[in-house]
């Protein structure tokens, strides 16, 4: 790896492999193109809320989460498999920075949650329980939801 390349990654804050997995290819390539929102996993932050109200049309399951957190970690990759086998439009809000002002905004407790927005409003929410995270049941749970709404397989 060239010198000015280490730099780049060195201000960017990441490696050079945690860049690559992230690109998934190597450094200085195109990166791939962003998906649609609930296409694929799609990060969300607080620019993406007008107070508790999602910038969003339809049908769209959001996971709380904190990469610091045990049971996120855990939690995320299965209900990932679950939304795509499912096609569940999903993305995910990460509140790992306890200054991230979605902490307050959607009264979160404890990581990780899902809210599902329908037309940008909540329209249902299972919170993590402390030192468990969350169920395969809150995966159903949501799935049926969004079914509900007309927005799963």
């Amino acid at each position: 790896m060239r010198r000015e390349e280490r730099l780049v990654l060195q201000l960017r804050g990441s490696t050079p492999t945690a860049q690559q997995r992230l690109v998934g290819s190597t450094v200085g390539s195109k990166p791939p193109r962003k998906p649609r929102l609930g296409e694929s996993r799609t990060e969300l932050g607080p620019s993406d809320f007008n107070g508790t109200k999602l910038k969003h049309a339809g049908a769209l399951a959001v996971l709380f989460l904190a990469s610091w957190c045990p049971f996120c970690r855990r939690f995320q990759p299965i209900f990932e498999d679950a939304a795509k086998q499912r096609a569940v439009p999903w993305a995910v809000a990460d509140v790992s920075d306890y200054d991230n002002e979605l902490w307050d905004t959607f009264d979160i407790g404890i990581v990780p949650t899902i809210v599902v927005f329908k037309d940008g409003e909540p329209s249902f929410r299972r919170d993590g329980v402390p030192m468990r995270g969350l169920s395969q049941k809150a995966i159903d749970e949501t799935i049926e939801e969004m079914k509900r709404l007309g927005a799963a397989s």
